[in-house]
């Protein structure tokens, strides 16, 4: 049965929204390949499928040869790899360009069916970050390489594994003010499995065609923090930084390791982080978006006092 088995090539499946894809594929049958830079750090998936059904690989999207080897015969190849911010130098555009560009060629090159590519909400070429202009050329280089591609773009994704709502409520831990940046930004944080469930969904359709994944609710930054606060039932003061003290921060800290804030994440923080009016979404999918409420409660109740994990969280 497992000869039989259609193959799907995951790159970047060790990732938050990454768990989330494999198991579905797992589950409708897939031999799933998850081409990850480290190979150790994808076998924690395996037990979601069967024996062999779940193969890491190293196929960092840089290495040409890799990349062809992991998209050899798979029907369905989807690029989940991204970064926030740059370790070296030109690492936006090696990863969400370069690399974008290089799987979805060597992707049709192959054969395969269909491919589905991640971006991100604020994806714009004329965006004021290079994390939004890369990930907007990222685009532009799958759709000239494999234009049936289907893009996916979620705003922030929540989940037991974030490192949004979690970071910050491990911040409220120890810290009696949560520092922050923009704090009127709006966001419309989507669930991770949400944005999974509209991956699968676009596998037999949807050519071509692109969809801003969004929650049901837009709050502002400020919102967000203080939802959370009363979830985990602390009180703590929130204090949005003028935006030169955060930019003179920033300045040292995107040089120090964990890149806690960067200059170019300042400068996506200025922008609204929304589905745009219009714009095809989950419902369109025939996907419900899921509440924040109906999820958030189950992971952050060990942020309250008392609870455990705040420090290993703190920590990602």
């Amino acid at each position: 049965m497992a000869s039989n088995r259609k193959i799907a090539t995951v790159f970047g499946g060790s990732g938050f929204l990454g768990r989330y894809v494999v198991q579905r594929l797992a589950e409708r049958g897939y031999s799933v390949r998850i081409g990850v830079r480290d190979p150790e750090s994808a076998k924690i998936l395996q037990p979601m499928g069967d024996v062999g059904q779940i193969v890491p690989l190293g196929a960092p999207v840089t290495d040409e040869a890799a990349v062809t080897r992991a998209v050899e015969d798979a029907e369905l190849v989807i690029n989940l790899t991204g970064i926030l911010a740059e370790r070296r130098k030109g690492e936006f555009f090696r990863t969400h360009v370069d690399g974008a560009g290089r799987i979805a060629r060597l992707a049709r090159m192959a054969g395969a069916a269909q491919l589905i590519y991640i971006s991100a909400i604020g994806a714009d070429a004329a965006s004021a970050s290079q994390y939004g202009q890369s990930k907007a050329q990222g685009e532009a280089a799958v759709r000239g390489a494999f234009p049936r591609a289907v893009i996916l773009r979620p705003s922030i994704m929540f989940g037991p594994e974030d490192n949004f709502f979690n970071r910050f409520a491990a911040m409220a831990g120890i810290l009696p003010v949560l520092p922050i940046v923009h704090g009127e930004t709006k966001f419309q944080p989507v669930y991770v499995g949400d944005v999974a469930d509209a991956a699968i969904a676009t596998i037999d359709g949807h050519a071509g065609q692109t969809f801003e994944l969004g929650g049901p609710e837009v709050r502002s930054f400020i919102e967000l923090l203080r939802m959370m606060l009363e979830m985990i039932g602390r009180s703590r003061a929130i204090w949005d930084m003028p935006v030169g003290l955060a930019r003179l921060q920033a300045s040292i800290l995107e040089h120090l390791p964990g890149k806690l804030l960067t200059n170019d994440q300042i400068s996506m923080l200025a922008r609204d982080n929304v589905v745009a009016t219009g714009a095809p979404g989950l419902e369109s999918l025939g996907i419900a978006p899921t509440r924040m409420d109906m999820i958030l409660p189950s992971y952050l109740a060990r942020y309250r006092e008392g609870g455990k994990g705040r420090e290993a969280a703190f920590q990602e």
